[in-house]
């Protein structure tokens, strides 16, 4: 008999790879470790920063307040200051912003830190909402401590746009608040204390609160770290935010604040629409923006250096 043929062999199974591809892990930031720093130090750097920033801050207070024979722009408005009162008139009002970052900045940021620290826990990432709600609420605070030095700073920095006979005189921060006290009583240290807090609690929910976002979205999404280059890119965005939402109460508060009449909010807002329309809401914004944009770099980069020396001397970042 033929030799039968051998079974045919059955055609192995290809291998199955026990080994699964790793899911892709959401990358969570590496945030810097929390800190207790001075109460003072936001205050510090506020005043640092309107040390640079103070000659844009009084070139955006005229043009709000501009009358009509006043330069029309920020290069003319400049000029202006510079040739009926020399350089030094660019700083007319330091005196009175320092005193107001000494007592706002001081406030706001104090309060938002601390609020922060007790109510995020220890290395999780702040929501946005929550930083929005602290950063609006130390705001109001802080507007309100810093009203009457507010009023003095932009009386100052108005007062040699006035017709001589209607200027104040006012030789500095502190004397401007006791002849306010003496001459208007008590009450005119809280003039548009309403439409301040309201701007204050903008500025720092639109300035605190996204500069905070941004820095950890740049800490998380890019290789940048915990840099001077994110602080100044989250620090310029965070400039951009706050002067867009602020500038409509911003012209506000300027306004009723250079007014030594009983004029409300209300009947104000009506007279500037009739006169000047919707655009009185943006009135003055690109200075704004030159203003608010550095002062908001400075502010935190001298903050943010604050931070370093202090854990450098207290040996925290080893």
């Amino acid at each position: 008999m033929p030799e039968s043929s051998a079974p045919p062999v059955a055609a192995e199974a290809p291998a199955v790879s026990t080994t699964t591809k790793p899911r892709r892990q959401k990358k969570t930031p590496v945030l810097p470790p929390r800190v207790s720093y001075p109460f003072w130090f936001g205050g510090s750097a506020s005043s640092m920063a309107a040390c640079v920033t103070h000659p844009l801050d009084l070139v955006k207070v005229r043009l709000q307040l501009r009358t009509p024979e006043a330069p029309k722009n920020m290069t003319g408005t400049f000029l202006h200051i510079v040739r009926t009162d020399g350089v030094t008139g660019l700083y007319r009002g330091l005196t009175a912003s320092l005193l107001r970052q000494m007592t706002y900045s001081t406030v706001r940021f104090g309060v938002y830190e601390e609020l922060k620290r007790q109510t995020v826990p220890e290395g999780q990432k702040p929501g946005l909402p929550l930083l929005i709600g602290l950063s609006a609420f130390s705001g109001v605070l802080g507007g309100i401590s810093g009203n009457a030095a507010d009023v003095t700073n932009v009386r100052m920095q108005q007062d040699s746009a006035l017709p001589r006979d209607q200027q104040r005189g006012y030789r500095n921060g502190l004397h401007g608040m006791f002849r306010m006290f003496r001459e208007e009583g008590l009450r005119s240290w809280f003039r548009g204390v309403g439409a301040n807090s309201m701007r204050a609690a903008l500025m720092n929910a639109s300035q605190l609160a996204s500069y905070d976002t941004f820095k950890v979205m740049l800490m998380t999404h890019t290789k940048l770290g915990d840099t001077t280059t994110t602080h100044f890119a989250s620090s310029l965005l965070a400039g951009f935010v706050a002067t867009t939402i602020c500038s409509p109460v911003d012209v506000i508060k300027s306004r009723v604040m250079s007014a030594s009449g009983k004029q409300g909010i209300a009947s104000l807002l009506s007279e500037v629409y009739a006169k000047e329309g919707i655009r009185w809401m943006f009135k003055g914004w690109v200075p704004a923006f030159l203003r608010l944009g550095p002062q908001t770099i400075c502010t935190f980069l001298f903050l943010e250096a604050h931070r370093d020396a202090y854990r450098k001397f207290k040996g925290l970042d080893a």
